[in-house]
């Protein structure tokens, strides 16, 4: 008797598969990391089949931790990072160039001139989005104008586009051999391709980056009434296991944290952070820099939205104190060498490696550390990291708040960073509301189990899943008010220091 979902989590740095009962209950894991491809300043990428045989992998070796076979699923659900972009041959499966990443920026002039040009307007109007390097378009026009090849192949219905869920349901589902060639409403939401009241592709923003529409998938709800298609027992699963959910990473947060309701939200912390806000079936446009997204689409009911805040750099910023200073050995230790200071020492880290996301959208802004005398050391750039993440979080809520008229009572978090207590406790004291984490700390994967069972009927309803979720550590404010308005006041101060640094 099948017991379980499964879910398939691919993300920028890690593909992992987790497994879930009834309950919501992890109970098997096995995630494997992948190579950050950098050929130069500013450009990332990833290599697309690296990424499936991580995926296959990951499958095979977490049923095989319990024991269990594809019979044993009952669905299948993926969540994926959302705007990073693949092109591939449909004849023999091979992409075309690796995956552009949603952290590149090499398409800053095609962004650029979209503005310039008074196009903005009418993507922002359409895709709730602004032409920025982070979408999954310029990417794909990036590619088309550059690689040998590939338009003619669009153009003949060879070259098949996708963000990161369809090219691994399209392999999932027998690639060369019949694969489904499908995305989701909340990736299809971060192309600047797609019209978010028809949910379908906008012929005008298709005609805005010359994109021919053969290449583009098919638009399905996030959790559909009939799976979109099964997985091929000569896979890695070795059965017909339905997929039966797609949703974008922060999208599947929100439905792993059950924030069904308008005016919840959660703040995933990972390689960025995701603030997100439901505003239920009513979209919301942003006149403080936010995104106006799907947040999910379940069977035939109306969509319902979201405004977001998208921040590249906060847990990829203590990576790169490991990796690139070597001031720490691991993720862990940022929280120790912070802890060795009582505050930052006056120093401020505006990690803009990408240049701004949300609310700023300035991709001529660069990282930078200020605030430095001799008497900081290794520690206060610790502190000023975990403050960062801290206060790009502020920057969007903020935002948020502006937008919707909702000041938030609580939030919700969730992913790797929520580990450091003092992060958690500072981001407290920065927004001065309670922050609370829940026991599944993994929400990104077990959101798209939820919206995968809710599809076959493995759950019932919304309803029944709010009942599984517990909270495992609540965080206070402990600042007074005139200490958060300082601190703040100087990080405003320190984020103007970064602007104007690259020509666009």
């Amino acid at each position: 008797m099948t017991q379980y979902i499964g879910a398939i989590d691919q993300g920028t740095t890690s593909t992992r598969f987790m497994i879930f009962d009834h309950a919501g209950n992890e109970v098997a894991r096995h995630q494997l990391e992948h190579e950050q491809i950098m050929p130069q300043a500013g450009w990332v990428e990833h290599d697309p089949i690296e990424i499936w045989e991580r995926t296959s992998s990951v499958l095979q070796n977490g049923l095989r931790k319990k024991n269990l076979k594809a019979d044993d699923l009952a669905a299948l659900g993926i969540t994926n990072q959302r705007e990073t972009t693949v092109v591939w041959n449909k004849q023999t499966g091979r992409p075309y160039y690796n995956a552009i990443v949603w952290q590149d920026t090499r398409t800053d002039k095609i962004a650029s001139a979209l503005e310039r040009s008074g196009a903005g307007d009418t993507i922002r109007t359409k895709a709730g989005i602004p032409p920025a390097t982070y979408f999954a378009a310029g990417k794909a026009q990036w590619i088309l104008e550059n690689v040998d090849g590939v338009r003619a192949d669009a153009e003949n219905g060879d070259a098949l586009f996708g963000t990161i869920d369809t090219w691994v349901i399209w392999n999932l589902t027998g690639g060369v051999n019949g694969g489904v060639h499908v995305t989701d409403v909340t990736n299809a939401s971060r192309t600047m391709l797609m019209n978010l009241e028809t949910l379908d592709w906008d012929d005008e923003l298709i005609e805005l980056f010359g994109i021919p529409r053969q290449m583009l998938p098919t638009i399905a709800p996030s959790s559909p009434t009939e799976p979109y298609g099964h997985t091929t027992r000569t896979g890695p699963l070795a059965g017909e296991v339905p997929i039966a959910s797609a949703l974008g990473d922060q999208q599947a947060a929100m439905v792993g944290q059950v924030c069904f309701s308008a005016g919840q939200a959660k703040n995933t912390y990972g390689t960025g952070n995701f603030l997100l806000l439901n505003t239920g079936e009513k979209l919301v446009r942003s006149d403080n820099g936010l995104l106006t997204t799907v947040c999910y689409q379940f069977g035939s009911q109306a969509p319902i939205y979201a405004l977001e805040g998208s921040i590249a750099v906060t847990g990829s910023a203590v990576q790169w104190l490991r990796d690139q200073l070597g001031i720490i050995s691991g993720a862990a230790q940022s929280e120790s060498l912070a802890k060795e200071v009582t505050d930052n020492g006056g120093v401020y880290f505006v990690p803009a490696f990408s240049g701004l996301f949300a609310p700023y959208w300035r991709s001529d802004a660069r990282g930078a550390i200020v605030g430095l005398s001799r008497f900081n050391n290794n520690a206060h750039i610790a502190r000023a990291t975990l403050e960062s993440i801290c206060y790009q979080s502020r920057d969007v809520a903020d935002a948020m708040e502006k937008d919707s008229g909702v000041k938030l009572e609580v939030l919700r978090v969730d992913g790797g960073v929520t580990a450091n207590s003092l992060c958690m406790q500072i981001q407290s004291d920065v927004l001065g509301i309670p922050v609370s984490r829940p026991v599944v700390a993994e929400t990104t994967a077990l959101g798209a189990a939820y919206a995968a069972g809710l599809s076959i009927g493995f759950w019932k309803s919304t309803e029944e899943l709010e009942t599984h979720w517990k909270e495992d550590r609540r965080w206070e404010p402990e600042w007074t008010e005139e200490t958060r308005a300082e601190k703040y006041g100087l990080w405003q101060k320190a984020v103007t220091r970064t602007l104007d640094w690259v020509d666009v």
